[in-house]
């Protein structure tokens, strides 16, 4: 009797351990470009009140759970931004990098966590910063060695079914339809073995979900409300930048900057402007290469951060700036705008000239200009006007231009939005 009561105590003992042992990995995938979010910085490293959205996604995980084995998943060119995004933060594993997909992103990611005697894992889209606490723990709850589980929201609107030439083709009952949304949570040996497994047959899916059902491994819902949406789109980072600020009751940073900027004409076969070349009988006089609407650009978001101008910058002194492309100088800007975490709205520019005329090369200089600024070019505008032969515009002497640009900051100066941590 007393040696079977030891011998269950040492088993005991042994289960304790092993539980002590083993622990919960949370994989947070970050590797993705996100093209249909706008162009600039990909849309995990983009900021929501001054936050980087994959740091507000780490911090809603370290704030669930503080003693989880947290691992990112990032694209190869990303380290950097990486780095920025979690600056200060503890308790992160090492980053692996992310492949063509993103499901072999996550297999890299459970990959990595190998050795780390992993229980459970939860898997999360980094472009989901607002999921719910509670809703972490439910998706946690309710998995086991032979069930996986998912936040999902049911779906509340009608669903129309669309033939090919996008015609309605019937109404799809909506009852037992719902949204899959992440964090989605498995056995971490079952859902490895399943990606494995998928890998090695080349199988491609939507989700994790959808490879365990594959798998054969069953996947139950958990109610996870709207507000947990993926951020795929412009549309998307705007409702969210104005919900945060709204909770925070303080505005966004948003600042007006305006360029003005003259050039003379001296001989020459081209004029260069906007970032194009047009053929011409002179050319613009200048240290660089004289693109009066580039340095009106430029000018402009100097202004709006309060950062000098391009002269302070590039100082026409300095023999290395003799006959340097325009683009140089608009990049700067536009990266100084980045570095403090802000956006660029929109531009608006008028060139001011009596020839060469600007119309048939308006929509080449917004593409190319958007191309410089890695902006919609949809945010960009070039008008072009004349003084009526008044002036030394009127009289063919030179070009001027005009520029006024839109940058908008994290927060207002003095407001404690900047340091909002989750």
């Amino acid at each position: 009797m007393v040696r079977a009561e030891s011998d269950r105590s040492r088993t005991l003992q042994r289960h304790v351990k092993v539980i002590q042992i083993q622990k919960t990995g949370i994989l947070i995938v970050a590797a993705g470009r996100g093209h249909r979010a706008g162009t600039g910085l990909p849309k995990q490293y983009r900021t929501l009140g001054g936050i980087a959205v994959l740091r507000r996604t780490l911090l809603r995980f370290q704030e669930t759970f503080p003693e989880a084995a947290i691992r990112c998943v990032i694209h190869p060119d990303d380290r950097n931004l990486y780095e920025r995004a979690v600056v200060d933060l503890e308790r992160l594993e090492d980053p692996v990098h992310g492949g063509d997909t993103r499901q072999q992103s996550v297999l890299n990611g459970l990959r990595a966590f190998s050795g780390d005697n992993l229980a459970k894992v939860l898997i999360h889209d980094a472009a989901r910063p607002f999921v719910d606490p509670a809703v972490i723990k439910a998706v946690f709850a309710a998995i086991s060695e032979n069930v996986g589980a998912i936040a999902a929201s049911p779906i509340v609107d009608t669903i129309k079914r669309a033939d090919t030439q996008g015609r309605i083709d019937g109404t799809v009952p909506r009852d037992r339809l719902w949204a899959a949304q992440t964090p989605q949570g498995f056995s971490y040996n079952t859902i490895l073995a399943a990606h494995e497994k998928a890998a090695s047959e080349r199988i491609e899916v939507t989700d994790d979900a959808a490879l365990s059902e594959w798998a054969g491994l069953p996947v139950v819902l958990v109610e996870s409300g709207r507000s947990n949406i993926k951020l795929t789109t412009e549309q998307d980072f705007t409702d969210a930048e104005t919900q945060i600020m709204a909770q925070k009751q303080v505005l966004p940073d948003i600042r007006v900057g305006h360029g003005y900027d003259v050039h003379a004409f001296e001989p020459g076969t081209e004029v260069i402007l906007g970032g194009i070349s047009i053929p011409h009988d002179l050319k613009l006089k200048g240290h660089s290469d004289a693109d009066v609407a580039l340095h009106t650009i430029t000018d402009a978001i100097y202004g709006a951060i309060g950062d000098g101008d391009i002269g302070h910058h590039f100082p026409p002194s300095d023999p290395q700036w003799k006959g340097t492309a325009s683009d140089v100088f608009l990049k700067h800007a536009v990266g100084q705008v980045r570095r403090r975490n802000g956006r660029i709205s929109n531009v608006d520019l008028t060139i001011i000239c009596e020839e060469p005329k600007i119309g048939p090369h308006r929509d080449l200089m917004r593409q190319r200009i958007s191309e410089i600024m890695d902006h919609d070019r949809e945010r960009i505008s070039v008008k072009a006007t004349t003084t009526e032969r008044l002036g030394f515009t009127g009289r063919s002497e030179g070009i001027a231009a005009t520029a006024t640009v839109t940058v908008i900051l994290p927060a207002s100066p003095g407001s404690d939005g900047g340091k909002e941590e989750g």
